[in-house]
């Protein structure tokens, strides 16, 4: 395997780690910095000049990316340190390479409205997923903002929207399978050829008792069910400290994240998934999950163990040769799962990186994952005008890898 390597300047939202063919096990790829941007703006730029930055960018971190086929960057920045960013569901502009990260609402600054119709604007999404196969992005709407104790009725949704338009092409209402105090709906991934969601849900809202559970739905039906409620696969693990750049993360009042990163293979078999405030990867056959008659006990026994990864983590996505990429927030860079060798190893890493977020597949091949200091956020740290309070990394990998 062939690997190319290059850094870019050390400013950033976008990092980039070049894994173009490494020689040998001994090689590693070096983070790069893809994009470099100071806080965020959602304004027009005038006259040639770069927009001013959004005054509460500071609490406007970029969490979640991906991409369609034509290579648009849709971004989250969840509302959950504040409710004030005029959009939770973006694309970003990646041809600007300085100032502000210029967004603009999707599917409009209406249908992100924090106070517009529960059952259709977007209030506050972290997990979203761009559908290349059917050309829409699913958003998952967690449905309470910095603020609230609850989710409005009928605020916890997916939508279905055209990459295109913007057009609704369907709302999943998930009441009765989420919690409006005790939800925290993470992350969702898709089966595209099949149209069926799977959503994490790290119940970090009922910490210490978090209240995980997964959820499964289906487009056709426009139904949604919730399995493995509260199964210690998707528990916070006893004993275990969330650790980045050698500290515990919020010391003295602990973070307790339960299930959080999910992926499916190429061909959609196989749920993978990962506990913040916990050590090991897990998989599960999807068949079981899309029979709508399988029992709880079926399903548990049908989960496998993969192994420890090494940190703590956030976000994974798999490539197209099945190969799993997890974010590891303890070790600051990305590691990668081989389902064929089982294989579990460091990838890369970066003392640059704060809280490496959201992996995604580029369409040219090259893995791209956020960097976005969201733990900073909560805590206060970040300040505005620190460039770092709007930064990513990302992993780039030839299509020869």
């Amino acid at each position: 395997m062939f690997v190319r390597i290059r850094r870019l300047p050390a400013i950033g939202i976008v990092t980039l780690i070049s894994l173009a063919n490494i020689a040998g096990a001994a090689d590693a790829p070096v983070l790069e910095r893809w994009r470099s941007y100071a806080g965020v703006s959602w304004d027009v730029p005038r006259a040639g000049q770069a927009p001013a930055t959004f005054p509460a960018s500071v609490n406007a971190p970029i969490a979640g990316i991906h991409f369609d086929a034509q290579g648009t960057a849709f971004v989250s920045t969840p509302r959950l340190v504040s409710a004030a960013a005029p959009a939770t569901l973006s694309t970003l502009d990646t041809q600007t390479m300085a100032g502000p990260a210029r967004l603009s609402a999707f599917p409009s600054r209406q249908g992100n409205a924090v106070n517009g119709p529960a059952s259709t604007s977007l209030r506050n999404v972290l997990g979203f997923h761009v559908d290349r196969t059917n050309g829409w992005l699913w958003a998952l709407d967690m449905g309470f903002v910095s603020g609230e104790t609850e989710a409005p009725p009928g605020s916890q949704k997916v939508l279905v929207l055209e990459l295109k338009s913007g057009a609704l092409v369907k709302a999943i209402d998930l009441q009765g399978v989420a919690d409006r105090k005790a939800s925290f709906l993470n992350d969702i991934v898709v089966d595209e050829a099949r149209r069926v969601a799977y959503i994490s849900d790290s119940g970090s809202r009922s910490a210490p008792d978090n209240k995980v559970g997964l959820i499964v739905v289906d487009l056709v039906t426009g139904t949604a069910r919730r399995v493995l409620d509260r199964h210690p696969s998707l528990q916070v693990e006893p004993g275990v400290t969330v650790m980045a750049h050698g500290a515990e993360v919020w010391s003295g009042k602990p973070l307790q994240i339960g299930i959080n990163g999910i992926a499916l293979s190429p061909d959609g078999e196989t749920l993978y998934w990962t506990v913040t405030t916990g050590t090991r990867l897990h998989a599960l056959p999807t068949s079981i999950l899309r029979q709508a008659s399988a029992s709880e006990v079926q399903i548990v026994s049908a989960i496998q163990d993969l192994g420890a990864v090494g940190g703590n983590t956030d976000g994974l996505a798999t490539d197209a040769r099945g190969r799993l990429y997890i974010t590891d927030v303890t070790r600051n860079g990305i590691v990668r799962y081989d389902p064929a060798t089982k294989a579990m190893s460091l990838l890369a890493s970066d003392e640059g990186v704060h809280w490496p977020d959201t992996p995604a597949i580029h369409p040219d091949g090259d893995l791209v994952f956020t960097s976005s200091r969201l733990n900073d956020h909560f805590a206060g740290m970040v300040r505005a005008g620190d460039e770092r309070s709007c930064r990513s990394m990302a992993a780039r990998r030839s299509s020869t890898d």
